[in-house]
């Protein structure tokens, strides 16, 4: 399970899961921000027992400032693929106020997909709203959780 929560400011491009979604508002953040591909990494990487984003990415290394977050995702990706491991399916949930995430959902699917070279049909997103209560509920920010399955992996 991966989880990740970004501040929305203006001058920042919002993305969820690689696909730019136009709005007055995006996630700040040491990298892009893409508060869902960040989720994504830590639940692969959770569920392959290989550490946190914040391990393979430190967000005070300059070397990951304003990094794509699929390529990071692609590199967390083949380290578990190196290590055995095969997507079996990945869930999320995407929590914001706005923009709403339902017209961008496939797109997302399969911006995801093809950054794990896996098919759409193993991906899901979904969009909530915090029903107006704290930060995210505001619209001051935006949530990501992830939920990956994988199978294999070294014996």
């Amino acid at each position: 399970m991966g989880w990740d929560l970004h501040r929305l400011e203006p001058g920042r491009r919002f993305l969820l899961g690689g696909v730019e979604i136009p709005f007055d508002r995006g996630e700040a953040g040491h990298s892009d921000g893409d508060a869902l591909a960040h989720a994504v990494i830590d639940a692969l990487l959770g569920a392959a027992a290989l550490g946190d984003i914040g391990e393979l990415f430190p967000p005070g290394d300059p070397r990951f400032r304003d990094a794509d977050s699929l390529a990071l995702l692609r590199e967390a990706w083949a380290l578990a693929r190196r290590r055995g491991f095969r997507l079996l399916s990945l869930d999320s949930v995407v929590i914001c106020q706005e923009p709403r995430v339902l017209p961008w959902r496939e797109a997302i699917r399969a911006s995801l997909a093809r950054a794990l070279e896996v098919s759409p049909e193993l991906v899901f997103v979904k969009g909530k709203t915090a029903e107006g209560l704290g930060d995210t509920g505001r619209g001051l920010a935006v949530e990501a959780l992830a939920t990956a399955l994988l199978e294999g992996g070294e014996s």
